[in-house]
């Protein structure tokens, strides 16, 4: 028969309250009880011998609860030989199709000290803990500093020397509480005396998560380098050493692969500052070209999958992830993934000649922020070529695509889509800045063009003409209210911010059109259904579908979207047949957008379900040779992408808003229209629609003009 342990109710309550709270329960006690004593030691001195067992009481209380709470469930140090399995983590795709598994190896290689690089053990000891053949288990230093930071920033971190990290990993749970925090220093103290320095380090380094499945160093020389790590140099070992603190974050294959490398350079610093190298080795390390070795793992949607880790590594630590067993849920639609993944890849290939040799794609669902596809890049095992960057994360240059936001802001200041807008030479000066003098793509003026045509067919000084009407600080309001989080300092953007001078990110760019999907509801991207830890209990907070926030007014967004769903209004720039249109499906709203230095070419379309979002470029951020926004580059990606969710399924137009003005005016005149002329419906918010009807006489002379134009 198994005995159940109980403990004391008040040690419970002691538990729930919280240690501090207790400690200043018991420090109030004895001030209190020796308080009385002295009271009653010069006024009532019989009553000495009943205080006394009362202190004594409390003392033994105290002793009792601090057991209870600190060393009654703390491990033996001995378990760091003898420990249970960890358990697996799964990321599934929306329809249950297992796309990674995270997992500690349990077939690691166990190396002796004696078998490793010195520079490796140095490399360790300096970035870890630089003190850790001084000191007994903690580092003064180390609590000191980490003291300042939890006082400064209420968060329970820092400060662990190896011997503390070896017991995190090993012996404790990854919770933050002070209780947690003490039971590791007890520990360490108890391990220092159990073991031998170099006997701590050898666990260390055999137990210790360098991302991933790997684990302990023999897993990871073979892992990242290929070779035993008895072969290390030394600018391998420093790469090695410093992945242990946020394998995650710093993992060459993660979301961010060039943190390796800072932290590469960080590690040989502190070997250069601690005196294990001089700054010749430190120099010609940061030299050495290091050949990483491509993950052999068993991973779909890879960059997603990445992309998802470390939002869970953020939110349940790195040992949770990778230890806890947890079920985790996403959006993302496998299928869909699939054929995005090799749209992407085809059409890269064909672009080589052009000097365009990657490409990225991210399909999201507006209505509920979910991410159905997230293609990074053309082939993430492509280390050579920076495969493994997630290029949706990262920051480009947006172009003309970028424009929607200017635009919107113009409709809710007084301008409408049939507004003349003058496509004129103009220059701007600002002191102490050089002349700034907008130009069109084709290097053509077109004359007075409606806001329509100058959004449709993406006329680049229109739109700077708006914005310096309208005002950079307020489009810069306007593109955060719909979803970039990227311009957080207005002083560094001028009148260019609308022709694509700002950076920005494709999960940024699918958050704005999508909220112009949403008739002007933003819906921040929510890439996880739902967390499971290993009991079934729903771990998650996230929801299901994304909370929407209005932030602009329906009317405007569908003005914006009837415009880019318009294929005339575009047709002056890109023709009237481009992979702009989606064959059978002509309420498609599509905006493209290219650098002038043609570093980024991109393509963003959507309908009232799906966004697709395409970039085509270089990572290295080299010019690409030619691109042909329409023709070539990132629209052939985007229409077949878009081909393939609406294949076998019938149009849908956007909703109209309640309100939406919608009157026929002259095409030649933009007034109301007479007998005389062509009939043009437009979109107008109430009160913005023209009053008075065109002048016959006028229109029949301005057909005239047009049929039979004077010679320059």
């Amino acid at each position: 028969m198994v005995r159940v342990r109980t403990e004391h109710p008040i040690v419970n309550i002691l538990r729930k309250i919280g240690l501090p709270f207790y400690w200043l329960l018991t420090f109030t006690l004895v001030i209190l009880s020796l308080f009385l004593s002295t009271l009653l030691k010069t006024k009532l001195p019989r009553f000495r011998f009943i205080l006394l067992p009362c202190l004594l009481f409390v003392f033994i209380f105290m002793l009792y609860s601090v057991y209870q709470i600190l060393f009654k469930d703390l491990p033996r140090p001995d378990k760091l030989l003898t420990r249970s399995p960890v358990l697996t983590t799964k990321i599934y795709d929306r329809n249950d199709q297992l796309l990674y598994k995270i997992y500690r190896n349990q077939n690691r290689t166990i190396v002796q000290l004696d078998d490793l690089p010195l520079s490796l053990l140095q490399a360790t000891i300096a970035v870890e803990d630089a003190e850790f053949y001084n000191h007994h288990g903690l580092s003064l230093r180390g609590i000191v500093r980490a003291a300042t930071t939890n006082i400064q920033t209420g968060e329970l971190t820092g400060g662990s020397t190896i011997t503390q990290q070896l017991i995190k990993n090993t012996l404790l749970t990854s919770e933050k509480t002070w209780r947690r925090k003490l039971q590791e220093m007890i520990l360490a103290f108890q391990v220092e005396m159990r073991f031998s320095k170099d006997e701590i380090l050898q666990m260390y380094l055999n137990e210790v998560s360098y991302g991933g499945s790997t684990y302990g160093i023999e897993e990871a020389s073979w892992a990242h380098f290929n070779k035993s790590a008895k072969n290390l140099t030394l600018a391998e070992s420093a790469f090695l050493a410093g992945l242990p603190a946020s394998p995650t974050t710093f993992s060459p294959y993660g979301a961010h692969p060039e943190l390796a490398t800072e932290r590469q350079k960080l590690v040989l610093s502190r070997m250069q500052q601690e005196g294990y190298i001089n700054e010749e080795q430190e120099q010609q390390a940061l030299t050495q070209q290091l050949v990483l070795f491509p993950p052999n793992i068993d991973i779909q949607a890879p960059h997603f999958v990445m992309y998802i880790k470390e939002l869970l590594t953020q939110e349940y630590g790195e040992r949770m992830v990778e230890e806890g067993g947890l079920e985790v849920k996403t959006s993302l639609d496998l299928n869909i993934q699939n054929h995005a993944q090799q749209i992407v890849q085809n059409e890269i290939k064909q672009l080589h000649s052009l000097h365009i040799n990657n490409g990225a794609a991210l399909v999201t669902n507006p209505q509920t922020g979910q991410i159905l596809a997230m293609v990074g890049s053309a082939d993430y095992f492509d280390l050579k070529n920076d495969g493994n960057v997630n290029v949706t994360t990262r920051l480009r240059q947006p172009g003309s695509s970028i424009k929607p936001v200017t635009y919107s802001l113009a409709l809710a200041s007084s301008f409408t889509a049939a507004s003349l807008i003058p496509d004129t030479p103009i220059s701007y000066q600002t002191p102490g800045q050089p002349t700034y003098a907008p130009h069109n793509y084709d290097n053509r003026y077109h004359g007075n063009v409606t806001l329509r045509t100058a959004l449709g067919s993406s006329y680049n000084i229109p739109a700077v003409k708006v914005l310096s009407a309208l005002g950079v600080n307020q489009m810069i309001s306007q593109a955060q209210k719909m979803g970039i989080t990227t311009w957080n300092d207005p002083s560094r953007f001028g009148l260019s911010l609308t022709l694509g001078g700002g950076d920005v990110t494709m999960i940024d760019m699918a958050t704005v059109y999508g909220t112009l999907a949403n008739l002007g509801n933003r819906v921040d991207l929510h890439p996880i259904l739902e967390v499971k830890n290993y009991r079934g209990e729903i771990l998650s907070p996230t929801p299901n579908t994304g909370s929407p926030t209005p932030v602009i007014d329906p009317k405007i967004a569908f003005i914006i979207t009837d415009i880019l769903a318009d294929n005339s209004a575009r047709q002056p720039a890109f023709g009237p047949r481009s992979w702009l249109n989606i064959a059978n499906h002509p309420h498609v709203a599509v905006k493209t957008g290219t650098t002038t230095s043609l570093r980024d070419n991109w393509t963003i379309g959507y309908t009232p379900d799906y966004v697709v979002t395409v970039w085509v470029g270089n990572n290295d951020n080299s010019p690409m040779s030619y691109v042909a926004s329409g023709i070539t580059g990132a629209s052939p990606i985007w229409n077949k992408i878009f081909t393939f969710l609406l294949a076998n399924k019938p149009g849908k137009e956007f909703p109209k808003p309640e309100g939406l003005v919608n009157v026929e005016i002259c095409p030649y005149t933009f007034s109301l229209s007479c007998n005389n002329c062509p009939k043009k419906t437009e979109y107008f918010l109430p009160g913005t629609e023209p009053k008075s009807h065109c002048d016959p006489a006028k229109v029949t002379e301005t057909i005239a003009a047009t049929q039979n134009p004077k010679p320059l």
